[in-house]
C-alpha cells in the first residue's frame, strides 16, 4: 500500500521535539516524565482497551502552573500534536518511539527506560482492565513480550522469576519490534473488545476512587504476573 504525502501524519518536526523536551526537562523532578516518558505514556493509551481524556492523562505529564497563558497554550498544543501523532502514525506502519540516551564506555546508546516506564503508567490509568487480561489472556502477555522484556531490563518492572540481562543484540531486537507490538496490541483490543462486566468493574473502581473508599495504592510497575 502506497501512502500519498497528504495522507501522511503530521508528526512534531525536530525543532517542537525540541521545544518540549525543554519544557519537560526545566520541571521535571526524580517521578516525572520526560519526552521518551511521555512517548511511552500516550502510546499505551493510544493502543488501549479504552479511551482515556487528556484531563486524566495530563496529570501525569505537568505537575505545576504554567508561567504565563502564552506557554500554557503552546505547551498543550504540543503535547495535543504528540497526542494524535501516535494514532496516525500507526495507522500508516510508520510509528518509532521515542526514546532517551545513556552514555557508556563507547558513547551514547538508545534507552528504552523512559519509554518503558511511560507506558507502564498509561497501562496503570486502565490497570483494572489491563491486569485482568493479562492474568486471564496469555497472547496479550505475548504480544507484550518485548515491551515487558525491555522493562524488566532496566529495572522498571520487577520479575517474578530470575531474569537474565538481555544482550545488547537483544535489546536491540526488542526495541526494533515496538512498533509491530503497539500495532498488535491495538488490533488484540479491537477484536477483543473491555465486555460489559468489565466496564462496571472499572466504573465501580473508578467511583471508590472518587470516594476515597479505599484510596487505591499507585501501581506503576506491577502489571507484569
Amino acid at each position: 500500500m502506497t501512502t500519498s504525502k497528504t495522507d501522511w501524519p503530521s508528526s512534531l518536526d525536530d525543532k517542537e521535539l525540541d521545544e518540549l523536551d525543554t519544557y519537560l526537562r526545566a520541571h521535571a523532578q526524580d517521578s516525572h516524565l520526560l519526552l521518551d516518558g511521555v512517548h511511552g505514556l500516550l502510546s499505551a493509551l493510544a493502543v488501549g482497551p479504552i479511551r482515556v481524556l487528556p484531563e486524566e492523562w495530563l496529570p501525569e505529564v505537568l505537575h505545576e502552573p504554567f508561567d504565563d497563558e502564552d506557554e500554557g497554550n503552546r505547551v498543550l498544543a504540543l503535547l495535543a500534536k504528540l497526542n494524535d501523532s501516535i494514532s496516525a502514525e500507526l495507522d500508516v506502519d510508520a510509528y518509532e518511539p521515542i526514546l532517551g540516551e545513556v552514555e557508556t564506555e563507547a558513547g551514547p546508546v538508545l534507552s528504552a527506560a523512559g519509554w518503558c516506564e511511560g507506558f507502564s503508567r498509561g497501562i496503570d490509568l486502565r490497570a483494572g482492565l489491563w491486569e485482568k487480561r493479562l492474568a486471564d489472556d496469555p497472547p496479550l502477555m505475548e504480544i507484550l513480550g518485548p515491551v515487558m522484556a525491555l522493562a524488566v531490563d532496566e529495572g522498571i518492572l520487577s520479575a517474578e522469576a530470575e531474569f537474565e540481562k538481555l544482550s545488547d543484540d537483544e535489546y536491540d531486537d526488542c526495541l526494533a519490534q515496538l512498533p509491530a507490538v503497539l500495532a498488535a496490541v491495538g488490533q488484540y483490543w479491537y477484536q477483543h473488545p473491555a465486555t460489559q462486566a468489565e466496564l462496571d468493574a472499572l466504573n465501580h473502581a473508578t467511583e471508590n476512587e472518587a470516594n476515597h473508599v479505599p484510596p487505591p495504592r499507585h501501581r506503576s510497575g506491577h502489571w507484569v504476573h
